[in-house]
């Protein structure tokens, strides 16, 4: 891509100490833990906060629906303001950003309040997330090195659904709902000595290039209306002119951003970043790990809470080895694994793994026991989802421009956002149209009747769970390259027609 500015280089982030990259490691893992986290922990919270506040069961949606609106929408203009006013500035800002709003939300005083601090959230999470990435990007640079953090940072975006869970009872339970928000307070102000301490702020040579306002309208509307047309679907119904009414929008809007991008002087998201084959192999994955992933963690939890009456702490200490076998799947993946056998090789192997729990959910019922049971599926699945995500992460952003850091890694979370609204609605509207099928073919609806037909209608996702899988791994090895023998695996593609070669930084 021509572009009229230079981003300033600096020297090399390899040459910094090893101490101060690990501790900026750290900074950004609380950033994208907490980011993560805050999908899964408010929704142990929420029967308490409804109690709290006297919201309907229809407002309820609302707590959820709002922070991922904000979130999936506006994921590509975070990622492009990092690249575009620097990504420390931008990292520290979201920082206090969505910490204040945390603090607005834990306070609350009424269902509006609470919605309004959740949207205020999802916006400056879609400031964080991606800079966080695009910070660990440019600062491991040294193939190893750069491998280990991804590793960890790998883990932690398959994993922070699963601690979210955890920490949620636990404070739920032992304090108040308002500490699954307040909590972030704290994890940011930690997030933000370290980043004002430990990561380097850039300096730009040259004229600021102009942010692409049509661009950035054009997919922010798209975005919207994906996730806003899927949310519809879960809670309404796939007849419902609010679920394809967005979603007809959003195809519109998205086929006349790529049209606009082709022509743009300042492109928001230059195509080259996204048609090159391994990144869009990696995007792919993410966004299908994403579908499957956080509609598992919903299923899971109330197969737990409903079906064997665990309470919100037993839900999420069940979690645990799953979070191991995750954090130890992916340092083996990104350590040894990755750079002897390569993406096209892991991630396969890791959608595999993930089909095989989801076939191992299929056999659960009401009076499996937890270590028979629901024990064996949730270590493979840690073990698959540690095996997609680092890999399919760092392929995502190896080799881009580093002035185009920002923007690809807002790719990574917009495929992960996008395919987990996608996945729960598509596998909860199945679940749930499966239950209701199930109580009509068993009348009359007895206690007994209607808690088979929920494990049941979770059965039938879980199938189509495994088979969304499978397909991964099938566009797993046709769109990756083949590893080349005479390179690293850590080896930056070749750059695309549109963009310049990756700068010193």
């Amino acid at each position: 891509m021509t572009s009229t500015s230079t981003a300033a280089a600096l020297p090399p982030t390899s040459a910094a100490p090893p101490s101060r990259r690990w501790l900026t490691l750290v900074v950004v893992g609380l950033a994208q833990l907490m980011v993560v986290l805050d999908n899964t922990v408010v929704n142990i919270a929420l029967p308490s906060a409804q109690h709290d506040l006297g919201f309907s069961n229809g407002d309820r949606q609302w707590i959820v629906t709002a922070y991922s609106l904000a979130f999936g929408s506006l994921l590509l203009l975070g990622g492009r303001l990092s690249d575009l006013i620097g990504r420390k500035r931008t990292f520290v800002l979201g920082l206090v950003g969505f910490a204040l709003a945390s603090a607005l939300g834990g306070a609350a005083t009424s269902f509006g309040m609470l919605v309004t601090a959740r949207a205020v959230q999802g916006a400056f999470g879609a400031l964080l997330a991606p800079t966080a990435l695009a910070v660990l990007t440019t600062t491991f640079t040294v193939p190893r090195e750069r491998s280990r953090a991804f590793g960890v940072f790998g883990a932690i975006a398959g994993a922070g659904g699963a601690i979210g869970l955890l920490l949620g009872g636990f404070l739920t339970q032992d304090l108040s709902w308002r500490w699954s928000l307040y909590i972030n307070v704290f994890i940011a102000a930690v997030a933000v000595i370290g980043a004002v301490t430990l990561v380097p702020a850039l300096h730009r040579q040259g004229p600021r290039p102009k942010l692409d306002v049509p661009g950035t309208l054009l997919v922010s509307g798209s975005l919207f209306g994906l996730v806003y047309g899927f949310s519809n679907a879960e809670t309404d119904s796939w007849s419902s002119g609010w679920t394809w009414g967005p979603l007809a929008v959003a195809v519109v809007l998205l086929v006349a951003f790529v049209l606009w991008q082709r022509r743009a002087a300042h492109p928001l998201l230059p195509l080259g970043v996204l048609l090159d084959r391994n990144r869009g192999a990696a995007f792919a994955s993410v966004l299908i790990a994403g579908a499957g992933m956080f509609a598992i963690f919903l299923f899971v939890t109330y197969y737990a809470q409903a079906s064997l009456g665990y309470s919100p702490i037993q839900t999420g200490l069940a979690f645990l080895p799953m979070i191991a076998c995750l954090v130890l799947a992916a340092q083996l993946g990104t350590n040894v694994l990755l750079p002897r056998f390569g993406p096209r090789v892991l991630v396969p192997i890791g959608m595999l793994l993930v089909a095989t729990a989801m076939v191992l959910f299929t056999r659960l019922d009401l009076q499996s026991s937890y270590a028979g049971g629901l024990l064996p599926a949730l270590m493979v699945m840690g073990l698959g989802m540690g095996t997609v995500m680092p890999g399919s992460m760092q392929s995502a952003t190896l080799g881009v421009d580093v002035r185009f850091a920002g923007v690809a890694s807002a790719l990574v979370n917009t495929s992960q956002q996008v395919g987990g609204s996608i996945g729960t609605a598509l596998l909860n509207t199945l679940a749930t149209t499966t239950a209701t099928t199930y109580v009509q073919d068993h009348l009359p609806p007895t206690r007994a009747v209607i808690a088979q037909a929920a494990v049941h209608g979770y059965a039938i996702a879980y199938w189509f769970d495994a088979g969304l899988f499978v397909l991964g791994a099938v566009l797993a090895v046709l769109l990756f390259r083949p590893r080349r023998p005479a390179t690293a695996a850590s080896t930056a593609p070749a750059p695309t027609g549109r963009e310049a070669p990756a700068l010193a930084h």
